[in-house]
């Protein structure tokens, strides 16, 4: 890990309520190296999932600088940002979030119709990234047809058809059962000890303790510390 993927210089993020303004981020200051498996673990309502949104692209800072390979992201348009989320980043929610009218290489294929890929090229890709994730025998199963965790392996899979830089997931055992659960985290680790980077974002010490790095949030504020997987 030799590159920085993204870093993040004295990030605030304000909302505006009523007549007052809220502030979800104070001053966070990160910096992800390409190939890293980090953790952001915090309560409910310490400003995780603002940061992720920042992250993926989705919301912007109301001050502070994001650069994202090399790219500033307070520069660019909702054309380029559009580009950023659907090419350098792949989310993985809670709830998976499939299509229920759409079978599995269909809802994996989804991010490459938008991105125009060819049918041919993106139903090969959609084959080889559900077999990556180990559901080879259920390509042409419904969401309801699959377990809760075979739901959500499906949707790694579609987070990581487009070859993204970075993927994010946002409590991606919340919805699952404790085993469940520990076959998604292994997932996760194999995923990374191929290279890609990974963030995952829970209020679980747990699940946190899965990545190779934690930070903390509380109150919009990040700080760095917290077990490790090699710990």
């Amino acid at each position: 890990m030799d590159s920085v993927f993204f870093r993040m210089e004295n990030i605030n993020k304000f909302y505006h309520m009523g007549d007052e303004d809220m502030q979800v981020l104070k001053d966070v200051n990160l910096e992800i190296q390409e190939g890293e498996y980090l953790s952001v673990l915090g309560p409910s309502g310490s400003g995780k999932s603002t940061l992720m949104n920042i992250i993926g692209c989705l919301d912007t800072a109301t001050s502070g600088q994001y650069i994202l390979r090399d790219h500033v992201i307070e520069d660019m348009t909702e054309s380029e940002l559009a580009d950023i989320r659907s090419q350098a980043v792949g989310f993985v929610f809670q709830n998976s979030q499939l299509l229920p009218r759409l079978d599995a290489v269909r809802n994996v294929e989804l991010p490459l119709i938008y991105a125009g890929v060819s049918q041919r090229e993106r139903t090969r890709r959609a084959k080889e990234m559900l077999d990556r994730v180990g559901l080879a025998d259920r390509m042409g199963h419904y969401p309801n047809q699959l377990s809760g965790g075979q739901q959500q392996r499906v949707a790694i899979a579609r987070a990581l058809v487009t070859n993204p830089g970075i993927l994010l997931a946002d409590e991606p055992t919340g919805a699952l059962d404790q085993k469940t659960g520990k076959q998604i985290m292994q997932l996760f680790r194999e995923l990374n000890e191929e290279g890609r980077s990974i963030i995952m974002i829970t209020h679980d010490m747990n699940i946190a303790a899965n990545a190779k790095r934690v930070v903390h949030i509380i109150d919009g504020v990040l700080t760095e510390g917290g077990g490790t997987a090699d710990a």
